[in-house]
């Protein structure tokens, strides 16, 4: 059985979920499909149910590495896991063709390619790093508004309606930290 995984990282990117979504159930034909919404940092409950849900003999098919592993050695556990359960991966868009596990060759290329993205990306981010450096030098940097900080008159309020930190978090979209600590000031 193909079972298809798609993700991307917020609400946001609807359009780009209901692509690999498209792809996954078209243009592969998987039978079972899960999909969520979700930083790959945090805890993907759909991923955990796509693993717990395949079986010995099924694929479990991604549109672009990304969409599954954050590292190589995220990545390369998840094969170990599927592996034990008897169970190949399939990538889509992997470096312009596709790649399963099924063979030793795709296994060496997905371990090969997924070296090559975390390297890029840590590369990417250590120049992000730098260019927020040099433009908070240059004063041309102030980072993200403070959004939290803007809604203390309506925390406060809240909190004095009888409200808990994380039912004003919910209520006004952000996080149960900054709650505290707008009510810290």
């Amino acid at each position: 059985m193909l079972v298809g995984y798609a993700r991307t990282s917020t609400a946001e990117q609807a359009a780009g979920l209901q692509a690999q979504i498209r792809d996954l159930e078209t243009i592969v034909g998987c039978e079972k499909l899960f999909s969520e919404q979700v930083s790959s940092v945090g805890q993907r409950l759909q991923l955990s149910a796509a693993l717990d849900f395949v079986r010995e003999g099924d694929t479990l098919v991604v549109t672009k590495l990304d969409r599954l592993a954050r590292s190589t050695s995220h990545l390369l556990s998840l094969v170990e896991q599927l592996d034990w359960k008897g169970v190949a991966l399939r990538i889509l868009d992997f470096g312009g063709g596709e790649v399963d596990t099924k063979s030793p060759s795709g296994r060496m290329l997905l371990t090969v390619f997924a070296a090559m993205a975390q390297f890029e990306r840590e590369v990417m981010l250590q120049r992000q790093r730098e260019g927020i450096l040099a433009a908070k030098e240059a004063g041309k940097y102030k980072g993200r508004k403070p959004t939290a900080r803007m809604k203390e008159v309506e925390i406060r309020e809240l909190k004095k309606a009888g409200l808990g930190a994380s039912a004003i978090a919910r209520q006004l979209g952000i996080g149960r930290a900054s709650v505290y600590r707008a009510l810290a000031d």
